[in-house]
Parts: structure tokens; C-alpha cells; sequence
């Protein structure tokens, strides 16, 4: 047990650089959050509802994080800083990093349907601050939601998701293949969305230009006469 505790507090200091010892960890709302879920989730599993709730309840007002004892959460998960908000039917991966002010929210509360209404989050995904996931949508493992963002759709692997409705974003793959993003963006102009926008559309301008120019090329370059019009000048001959 205290080698996972030793590798949980590693795991966060590998995303988090501030602590300047795992004693420090400790005293982080996210990880009491986690702790106090993990029991509140063993009372709802027992069908023990009003004590997950009361838990729960405590694990609120002690941290402000609200994760629902319903939710399912993997290894080594990790809320950096707080007021983060998890549905009952969430489901969520191993290496999981969310920011505050995160909402896993589920949709159309007022319809009495029950089932899966909430977020499944793969492996290694990064929840940038203030990004809300709504439904049951999928988030791809390795994914990365930028601040800010509403996924109202499911998201593949590795993409990076911005803006509202968020919409997927070109990354350089020298940012892609880093083992760990900060709010799940990368933080430089070259990855605005809508100069990315603006550089596809120059882009395609240039390639109409190219296909313009070979035509022009074409109509100017001498036609070669057709066999059968070789054929009547031969008779003709």
C-alpha cells in the first residue's frame, strides 16, 4: 500500500513541478478528493448510498471537487488544483490529469432516462481548466481538451481539442509525442485555430494557383493531330 501511495504522489509530481516533496502532495484538495472517493465509492458499490453521499457530501466541503460516488476512476488520476465536477456515470482511465474548474456533466437530466450519461475518458488524457465534456461521449486515450473547450462528440486518439464546439487541431508532432501537456494545449501562436484556419486556406489557395497554371500550359502547348486525321490527309495524298 505505501509503494502505490509513493507511486501516486510520483505520478503528480511528474505533472505537477510546485511541490517540492511528496509530504507537500499530500496536502493537495485533489488527492483528498481522490482518497475520499475511493471510499464513498466502495459504500455505493455496497449499495449504501446515503453514507457514499454523506461522504461525498464531506469530500466537497473539505476540497471542492464534487465526484459523484457513482463514478469510476483508474489509477494514479489527478486533480490539479479544484472545483471540478464528475457525473455519476463517468468513466475514467489510468494517468488521468483534469484542471479546474472541469465538468464530466451528463446531458438532458429532465427526460428520467437512466444509463450512461456521463464522459468515458481513456488512459493519459489531459482536461484543460474551465473545459466542460458533456454526455456520453468517449475521450480518446492520450487525448488532450484545451481550456475552455465544450466536447459535445466523441474525440479520437491523441487529438487536440479547442473552442466551442470544440473542434480538433493541427499539432506539431514535436508536441504530440510529449509525455505530458500543461491544460492539455500547447501554449504558442502556431497552434491558434484560426490562423491554423487561415494558413489550410492559404494553402489551397496556392494549390488552385499551381493547377491553374499547368492548365494554362496545356491550352498553350501545340495539339498533336488525332489518327483518324492522319488517316484523311494520307487518302487525300
Amino acid at each position: 500500500m505505501l509503494r502505490n501511495l509513493i507511486s501516486y504522489l510520483d505520478s503528480v509530481k511528474s505533472r505537477d513541478p510546485a511541490p517540492r516533496s511528496r509530504a507537500e502532495i499530500l496536502l493537495y484538495p485533489g488527492v483528498w478528493s481522490l482518497a475520499y472517493h475511493r471510499v464513498a465509492h466502495r459504500l455505493y458499490g455496497a449499495r449504501l448510498y446515503f453514507l457514499a453521499r454523506l461522504v461525498n457530501h464531506l469530500s466537497r466541503f473539505l476540497t471542492g471537487n464534487d465526484i459523484h460516488p457513482g463514478a469510476k476512476i483508474g489509477k494514479r488520476f489527478f486533480i490539479d488544483h479544484g472545483f471540478t465536477v464528475i457525473g455519476e456515470t463517468a468513466e475514467i482511465g489510468d494517468d488521468v490529469t483534469l484542471y479546474q474548474n472541469v465538468t464530466l456533466g451528463g446531458t438532458d437530466p429532465a427526460n428520467g432516462i437512466a444509463g450512461k450519461r456521463h464522459p468515458t475518458l481513456g488512459d493519459g488524457v489531459i482536461i484543460g481548466s474551465g473545459a466542460q465534456v458533456l454526455g456520453p461521449v468517449t475521450v480518446g486515450a492520450r487525448a488532450r481538451v484545451g481550456a475552455n473547450a465544450v466536447v459535445t462528440k466523441n474525440v479520437a486518439e491523441g487529438a487536440t481539442m479547442v473552442g466551442i464546439p470544440a473542434r480538433a487541431m493541427l499539432v506539431d508532432v514535436t508536441a504530440y509525442q510529449r509525455d505530458f501537456m500543461p491544460y492539455g494545449t500547447p501554449c504558442s501562436d502556431c497552434f491558434d485555430p484560426e490562423k491554423q484556419k487561415l494558413e489550410l486556406l492559404q494553402c489551397e489557395v496556392e494549390q488552385l494557383q499551381k493547377r491553374l497554371a499547368e492548365l494554362m500550359v496545356e491550352k498553350q502547348r501545340p495539339s498533336l493531330p488525332d489518327e483518324a486525321t492522319l488517316f484523311q490527309e494520307r487518302d487525300r495524298a
